[in-house]
């Protein structure tokens, strides 16, 4: 049994990626004419086209002037989204110059940060919440323990151990072992790895539901027929193509590559949102009602690069469209 709320789910995703493609045209606001996505922030419909995303794979995975081997890369990707904001990455760079893993003393990094806070500077992103691990490692600040859970990696070996993982999920299984990370955490980190060279899974192997996600599919699905959230999140994806007809809808796809596991996770979060305005009545697990972000536009033009290995980014370079219908099976 479906409700209201899954036609929203497909109109949203294809006006959210419509507006990033107007975006990216440097077209003039105002990019929608919906009302509720023109004044509230959401995430892109694709999740490697977000800011955050974006940033992490051009400037901290993808750097030619930084070390390609497998540890300092995943040290790059780990200490980056441990903290999940640009802006202190950018601070330990502005601090410490190259970000290395050969070069990582605790001292200095902890220097670095622990000035941050006593300045009152925010250091951790507010889109989702690490746990403060001071029962696992000791230490008084969370930003201590995360990089102490960092070094405990490292030690580990726990890069080579990713590159060798046979799935997806032995990946997620091999994060989700360390203390203060669970389930969301896990997926999203195997994602971001997974977006480097140190594993090459496809998206559309394994899905993990966050709280957000956990609440779209509740308020899409009041009866879900039997199926559990991960089967739920995958049936949207195998049947998008044919959802996007049935209503209409004419969705600009990433120069091909379909809508993947963990985009429509990511969409069931942001429908979880939409709906909260869209369709009040319609309750979720939490009980949520309000929309806490507005959307602030900026006119900095889009310009999107994805992991080379998706064979992208000559696509986006030569001009080809965006739009380009993907098949029922491809990447």
């Amino acid at each position: 049994m479906i409700s209201e709320v899954y036609e929203s789910y497909w109109r949203f995703a294809a006006e959210r990626q419509a507006v990033f493609f107007r975006r990216a045209r440097a077209e003039a606001p105002p990019w929608t004419r919906d009302s509720v996505i023109g004044t509230y922030k959401f995430t892109n419909a694709y999740r490697a086209s977000d800011r955050v995303s974006q940033y992490l794979i051009r400037r901290v995975i993808y750097r030619e002037d930084l070390p390609k081997t497998h540890a300092e890369v995943f040290f790059r990707i780990l200490l980056f989204k441990l903290f999940n904001k640009i802006e202190t990455w950018e601070m330990l760079e502005r601090a410490l110059g190259q970000i290395t893993f050969e070069g990582y003393r605790f001292e200095r990094f902890n220097a670095v940060l622990d000035r941050a806070k006593a300045a009152g500077r925010q250091i951790y992103s507010a889109a989702y919440i690490m746990p403060p691990g001071a029962a696992a490692y000791g230490r008084p600040a969370k930003h201590q323990n995360n990089l102490l859970m960092l070094e405990r990696m490292m030690a580990d070996r726990l890069p080579d151990r990713l590159a060798q993982a046979n799935s997806m999920q032995d990946g997620f299984e091999k994060l989700r072992s360390y203390p203060t990370i669970g389930d969301f955490l896990a997926y999203q980190f195997i994602i971001d790895i997974n977006y480097s060279e140190i594993t090459d899974f496809s998206e559309m192997e394994f899905v993990v539901p966050g709280p957000g996600a956990r609440d779209g599919l509740r308020k899409c699905f009041p009866d879900p027929g039997g199926l559990n959230e991960p089967e739920l999140i995958r049936l949207m994806a195998d049947i998008q193509e044919r959802e996007f007809d049935r209503y209409g809808l004419e969705f600009e796809s990433l120069w091909g590559r379909r809508l993947q596991l963990i985009d429509c996770q990511n969409l069931f979060c942001e429908v979880d949102k939409y709906a909260r305005v869209v369709h009040p009545y319609v309750s979720g697990k939490t009980g949520r009602t309000r929309i806490k972000q507005k959307f602030q536009p900026t006119l900095t033009p889009i310009k999107p690069f994805y992991p080379p290995k998706w064979k992208l980014n000559l696509k986006i370079e030569s001009g080809a469209p965006p739009f380009a219908r993907p098949t029922a099976t491809g990447a």
